[in-house]
């Protein structure tokens, strides 16, 4: 039996944060191997119509990450640099090339909900409320659940 669940995604009234909730079938050390092992981060990651493409990846805090996605002519590229990386935790920076002026922080959780089970929960700070709603406006959870979708089905499979 499985469940299929979709993710939370809430911007804070007061403050230009955007944040996400999604229960998994694994465990929280399957979710952070998901999120720091660059070729399974490839597999998941984004709409279900782009490929993803890993140009540098060092996840460990002061390491930087950069991916590209791909459809055909098109390309979207993002970036940004570990924080702090932790089993527990992984802090951030994220930004689209495409707005180099969007930078997010970011901070990940794992929490462990016994039997196998983890939620992960996501916040994301930005610098305006207008480029906040700019990112909800732009169908980023498509990309979001089509990814965790994926993720969910990897987790389920085995191959994390």
């Amino acid at each position: 039996m499985s469940t299929v669940t979709e993710t939370t995604i809430e911007a804070d009234p007061n403050v230009p944060v955007i944040r996400m909730t999604r229960e998994f079938a694994g465990t929280p050390e399957q979710l952070f191997r998901a999120h720091t092992d660059p070729q399974l981060f490839a597999q998941w990651v984004g709409p279900s119509s782009l490929v993803t493409r890993i140009e540098e990846w060092d996840a460990r805090p002061g390491g930087s990450w950069r991916f590209v996605h791909t459809r055909g002519d098109e390309e979207y590229a993002f970036r940004g640099c570990f924080h702090d990386v932790r089993p527990d935790r992984i802090v951030q920076t994220f930004t689209f090339e495409g707005e180099p002026d969007g930078v997010a922080l970011e901070t990940l959780w794992f929490d462990d909900l016994g039997d196998g089970r983890t939620r992960l929960r996501t916040q994301s700070l930005v610098d305006s409320f207008e480029g906040r709603d700019a990112w909800l406006r732009s169908g980023m959870e498509t990309g979001v659940n089509e990814g965790y979708a994926k993720l969910e089905r990897m987790l389920t499979d085995g191959s994390v």
